[in-house]
């Protein structure tokens, strides 16, 4: 028997290339976020401008929340976050951050 090549997952809602920029998205914030905003090609994909946008919000967030209020102790739970949300997105799931999302959504961010 000839072995045949497996298929890759690829979700509905997104290609592999989109899942990974998404990733980076959240674990580059905000400088990724920025750059999928700024291409043509890139902004205009659902799954990855959904992703952008949030990973955006989630890291200036987080740089005022930084410099602001709370300093380095918030960086382990920031790192944590940032590791489940990319891995949720290179998984094509579309992830509800709390607070964060409804306020992007009433922006029309989202």
């Amino acid at each position: 028997m000839s072995e045949q090549p497996v298929p890759q997952v690829i979700s509905a809602d997104g290609s592999s290339d989109d899942k990974m920029w998404a990733l980076l998205a959240y674990i580059f914030s905000p400088l990724v976020p920025l750059i999928v905003l700024l291409m043509e090609d890139k902004k205009n994909r659902p799954l990855l401008r959904y992703h952008a946008v949030q990973a955006l919000a989630l890291g200036v967030a987080y740089m005022i929340t930084l410099v602001i209020v709370i300093g380095c102790c918030l960086s382990p739970v920031y790192l944590v976050a940032i590791i489940y949300y990319g891995i949720k997105a290179y998984n094509g799931e579309y992830v509800s951050i709390p607070f964060l999302t409804d306020f992007c959504k009433q922006q029309k961010w989202l």
